[in-house]
């Protein structure tokens, strides 16, 4: 079915979602509808470029297939991360400087502009500047030592500082890793809470938002795009698909280039003795290749994730996010969960969005491979731009051509599944 993922996860119910108290809630759609821009998708690219939309005067209506923040907008671990998802100094190597750059520069534009609409919303949203970027491997150290001095001298990004294993265990609260990388310069926050701002924001300016309102299909007629939906079609000169990970069945390009990846994060009660875990607040992410990240919420719990499913036979997330904490934190190793729950990432070959017209009018953006909190937004903002004829930043992340991934339809999900699976075995040995 669209706007589904390829097959069932059983999510849990989030610790965001308990968190806020009632949660808002928007009306299904209720007959047939014309706009000018249909954003079929409720995560914060969809709601962002609906927002900037009805702010410039366009007729725009974002359709979500369940509710406002139950992908991964809502559900995800919250950190804002700087720049694109590669290293910088890898994004040089493959793409050279000047471009590098640029992409750097348009990420770190977008977690400006994610703070400032904090700001000019008067959005709680918990957020906490600091991260920390963690070397669980010797020979990763030095990596993070130039990793930090490239920052400084080649890209002019000064908040990032190494931090010998010392400095590491100090501001961890433990002694497992080698070193890293700490980068005042950015911060984590609440996801839902970010995302419920963008829907509530995007309302206030004239956008229509409806819930419980999946697309079941999307054709080109009379020069215009018909959506079909089960309370009737929605037509519109142009269509934002902004679903991510959860849209399978409505364009075969994507399907081809963004695979949704299950990812699971624990809750704890509030710690006894927080200050013993990352006591300066910030959060943390290590170095394997199935990333460990955590963080603590305002009071005092552990968000910490680190599982990961590729397969529709996942196994329950409890056990290994227990085993991974108990790793770092081995005085947690008995702290009770009170919520662990999961969603699907939408990765890429290039781990950069996919950001493509398909066909004229028709444009996809999905594919932020985990490093989505302010470059999501800002591509939504990006994209209102373009159809307002306000500029064509966009075309800067359209250059990233995204590949598709190896095997075709038949053999992608199993190569796919055996390659995570021996990349997760490594980090383990």
């Amino acid at each position: 079915m669209a706007n589904k993922p390829p097959f069932r996860l059983s999510p849990g119910r989030s610790w965001y979602e308990d968190s806020i108290g009632e949660r808002p809630t928007h009306p299904p759609l209720d007959g047939a509808l014309t706009v000018d821009v249909l954003v079929v998708g409720g995560g914060t690219t969809g709601l962002s470029a609906a927002y900037h939309l009805a702010r410039a005067g366009v007729s725009v209506a974002a359709l979500e297939a369940g509710r406002l923040g139950d992908g991964a907008s809502g559900r995800s671990g919250g950190q804002i991360g700087t720049g694109p998802r590669h290293s910088p100094t890898q994004l040089a190597a493959e793409l050279g400087m000047e471009r590098a750059k640029a992409l750097f520069d348009l990420s770190e534009e977008a977690k400006s502009d994610l703070l400032a609409f904090i700001r000019e919303q008067n959005a709680d949203v918990d957020y906490r500047p600091g991260q920390l970027s963690l070397a669980h491997r010797r020979r990763d150290v030095e990596d993070y030592r130039r990793e930090a001095d490239e920052l400084a001298i080649r890209f002019g990004y000064r908040h990032a500082r190494f931090m010998d294993g010392e400095e590491t265990a100090a501001r961890l609260g433990s002694s497992v890793y080698f070193g890293g990388m700490r980068d005042t310069g950015t911060g984590h926050l609440h996801p839902l809470k970010l995302t419920l701002a963008f829907a509530r924001a995007a309302r206030q300016a004239g956008a229509k938002i409806f819930e419980e309102a999946p697309v079941t299909g999307i054709e080109r007629k009379s020069g215009r795009f018909v959506a079909e939906t089960p309370a009737g079609p929605v037509s519109a000169e142009r269509v934002l698909l902004a679903t991510n990970a959860y849209g399978r069945g409505l364009e075969r390009r994507m399907e081809a280039r963004v695979l949704p990846i299950g990812s699971f994060i624990a809750a704890t009660p509030p710690l006894d003795k927080p200050d013993m875990v990352l006591p300066g607040g910030e959060a943390a992410a290590d170095s394997r290749f199935v990333v460990r990240y955590f963080r603590k919420s305002f009071d005092g719990r552990l968000l910490f994730g680190g599982s990961e499913a590729y397969s529709a036979t996942a196994s329950d997330p409890a056990p290994e996010l227990r085993r991974q904490i108990a790793a770092i934190f081995p005085r947690l190793a008995d702290v009770p969960f009170t919520h662990v729950w999961g969603g699907w990432v939408g990765v890429t070959r290039t781990r950069l969005p996919m950001v493509e017209a398909v066909q004229p009018g028709l444009t996809v953006i999905a594919g932020f491979s985990g490093h989505g909190v302010a470059l999501s937004p800002f591509s939504g903002r990006l994209y209102a731009e373009r159809i307002a004829g306000l500029g064509d930043r966009l075309a800067q992340l359209e250059e990233m051509k995204t590949p598709p991934l190896p095997g075709g339809a038949a053999l992608r999900s199993p190569l796919l599944y055996l390659a995570m699976t021996w990349f997760s075995l490594r980090d383990r040995l």
